[in-house]
């Protein structure tokens, strides 16, 4: 195999990396105006495929019509250069989108759809023509010439692959959580630069580094926040990506009829359409647990759910599993509320949503004040599985609409939950309603709770901050027959 046909194939496998690495991109990038769930990932896979669809059929016929190596170098270099504009026109482009269409239904799907067509598809388009355009370079170059058309495209298509695979893993696993998006876009951008500059030998076309580097610049400068749709009178404290989520501590300002101030600091996750914890920093000088609670919102209820039993002595409710434990919000008022003795499993898919926790909620698992509350950074229902302690109240707030961890909602799951209760136990969950007030998917969970507890209690609440979640209580042994 000749030097220039072995390099080809490092061009096709460093392409492969691109590509996957730009479509890996694109979710979290649309995240935190449309959010991460199944529809939206939907838009991305769906137009990730139509863009290499086209792209094959136009590098196809580049190809045959520009049978010439310098050709593809040129649409790398143009791809990279292409794709380091994304971060700057995203913001203007994904607000319009999520604005333009914020009533109307099925408006997230839309508007992430319009977003990924506008800001996705040159990249993409230009970098699925490298797979075509190198066959019919191999293949010009090959002495078996048509005789080796399989064999070609074989190897090329394989390279591609798992140039993707490496693409896929090394955008999500290190360089997002690492650099985050942003930076992450650009170091697409210059990679695919420098992989056609080198190919191509030109070096005038170093100059276009100057250029990206001057809209890196310009665009991480401009440090304007996403603006969090649900959070009145809130500032932004910190910001941060992580594997699953993108996320936002912000500090809320509360000033009641009477002029009293109530400063408390909340967390937001993706498109910030929900509170997911608060901590009211009243608590930090009366020590009153009253002070903990949230104005009606969802998390106060896990406190009072044992006593769904009418003789509950309050000294028996020795131990909480939370599973969906954000910031540490029900923890921190279930400690305060039974004492500090009591035992808290506090458990969180996203490892960085218990770091902020720890930074901005004042909840430090396992330091003075919390020495019986510990945290695990796995998924709900993997952890549920992998212990033999039983608890006194089992919480679960992991829903959000239209984030339903489907997992965490059948029947199974409930047979898990009520396995790790005590006698007297209770499983609490909070089962927050689709943006526009419908309940039908409480209902539907009330009866799979239903199925397997003896009795389920419902719950409607409303918040004085407008928060509408419904409260189902599953309890392990039935009360008043």
């Amino acid at each position: 195999m000749a030097s220039k046909d072995r390099f080809l194939l490092v061009v096709v496998f460093l392409a492969g990396v691109g590509t996957l690495g730009i479509e890996m991109v694109m979710p979290r990038l649309l995240a935190p105006f449309f959010g991460t769930s199944q529809p939206i990932w939907a838009v991305v896979i769906g137009t990730t495929l139509l863009y290499l669809a086209i792209g094959y059929q136009l590098g196809g016929r580049l190809a045959d019509r520009f049978p010439n190596e310098r050709v593809l170098y040129r649409l790398i270099i143009l791809a990279g250069f292409v794709c380091a504009f994304v971060p700057l026109l995203s913001r203007p482009i994904l607000q319009f989108a999520q604005f333009a269409l914020r009533n109307v239904v099925a408006g997230g799907f839309i508007g992430a759809l319009l977003a990924a067509v506008l800001l996705f598809a040159a990249p993409v388009i230009l970098m699925a023509t490298v797979g075509p355009f190198a066959i019919r370079l191999r293949l010009k170059q090959a002495a078996e010439g048509v005789e080796a058309a399989g064999r070609t495209a074989g190897a090329v298509s394989a390279i591609s692959t798992v140039g993707s695979i490496v693409g896929t893993f090394l955008t999500v696993l290190v360089l997002i959580p690492t650099i985050g998006t942003q930076l992450t876009i650009y170091s697409m951008a210059v990679f695919l630069l420098l992989l056609g500059i080198i190919g191509l030998r030109d070096w005038r076309y170093l100059a276009l580094l100057g250029v990206v580097a001057a809209l890196a610049f310009f665009t991480l400068s401009d440090q304007r926040q996403i603006k969090a749709a649900d959070c009145t009178n809130c500032t932004l404290i910190a910001e941060a990506e992580s594997a699953y989520n993108y996320i936002q501590v912000a500090q809320q300002d509360i000033v009641y009829s009477n002029g009293v101030e109530d400063p408390r600091s909340v967390l937001l996750l993706n498109e910030g359409l929900a509170l997911h914890s608060i901590d009211r920093r009243k608590f930090a000088v009366t020590g009153d647990p009253l002070d903990l609670l949230t104005d009606g919102g969802p998390w106060d209820y896990f406190a009072v759910a044992p006593y769904f039993y009418p003789e509950r002595d309050p000294t028996s409710v020795r131990s909480l599993a939370m599973l969906g434990a954000g910031a540490g919000t029900v923890p921190k008022q279930m400690l305060a509320i039974y004492g500090a003795d009591m035992q808290i499993a506090g458990v969180e898919i996203d490892p960085h949503i218990l770091e902020l926790g720890r930074s901005y909620f004042d909840v430090e698992a396992g330091e003075p004040g919390y020495p019986n509350y510990r945290v695990y950074g796995q998924d709900a229902r993997a952890w549920l599985a992998s212990t033999e302690q039983t608890y006194d109240i089992i919480g679960v707030d992991a829903y959000h609409q239209p984030y339903i961890p489907f997992h965490l909602t059948t029947v199974e799951f409930f047979r898990e939950v009520r396995t790790h209760l005590n006698p007297d136990g209770v499983a609490v969950v909070n089962a927050a309603r689709s943006p526009g007030g419908d309940g039908r998917w409480c209902m539907q969970l009330a009866t799979t709770m239903r199925s397997v507890f003896p009795q389920v209690f419902m719950l409607d609440t409303r918040s004085t901050h407008g928060a509408s979640n419904v409260i189902l209580v599953g309890i392990n042994r039935p009360v008043g027959t």
